[in-house]
């Protein structure tokens, strides 16, 4: 993968950074909590998908408790969050735009990272797809809330391409920082279309 391992951390650190700042300002936004409480949800958000996948992949002790960058930088971008929450009816897009930045960021690495610790194919697509959704749904849990990917326009799905094209492209030996982006991009922008349309995986038909 060449400059894989860079490359992996800078994009980790990225969707840390993006999930945490999503994570707390929803806190903001849908609870009375204290700054203890803002930091504890968007460190969780930032956090929790990364430390399911570093798990399943036994990579132990998970990167976020072996490489105190991550733990900075998500208790970094939950303060900012923190100090804009007075002008909070200001962001509800930015929320929606930080969690689909998020999304793609992990998706890329949760599924590049897979590959690199001997998973299959298809594997490494769903744990890309877990570390993307992993951090939200936990979060989403703990304001006791539906998860957003049981209930939101096109979540799961803009993952699971991105992950599809890092395992396609790794698997033929063309991955580096352009599909890496172009995967976030793509996953990025399947997201806010889903968002801006409305459009929803498929459900049940009424009968």
């Amino acid at each position: 993968m060449g400059n894989g391992p860079l490359l992996l951390l800078v994009l980790d650190l990225a969707g840390t950074f993006a999930f945490a700042l999503n994570g707390a300002l929803t806190a903001i936004r849908v609870a009375q909590i204290d700054i203890i409480g803002v930091l504890t949800l968007g460190v969780i958000t930032a956090l929790g998908g990364g430390i399911v996948r570093d798990v399943v992949i036994d990579a132990l002790p998970p990167a976020t408790f072996s490489d105190w960058r991550y733990l900075v930088v998500a208790s970094a971008g939950a303060l900012i969050a923190f100090a804009l929450g007075q002008r909070l009816d200001r962001h509800a897009t930015a929320i929606t735009i930080l969690d689909a930045a998020g999304l793609s960021l992990f998706a890329v690495t949760g599924a590049s990272k897979a590959l690199e610790f001997g998973l299959g194919p298809v594997q490494a697509v769903i744990l890309g797809a877990v570390t993307a959704v992993g951090g939200g749904t936990v979060r989403d849990v703990m304001l006791q809330r539906v998860p957003v990917v049981l209930r939101s326009e096109l979540y799961a799905i803009p993952a699971l391409v991105a992950a599809t094209i890092t395992v396609v492209a790794s698997k033929v030996d063309a991955y580096g920082a352009p599909v890496a982006v172009i995967a976030a991009v793509i996953c990025f922008g399947i997201r806010m279309l889903g968002v801006r349309f409305g459009i929803n995986a498929p459900r049940p038909v009424d009968r």
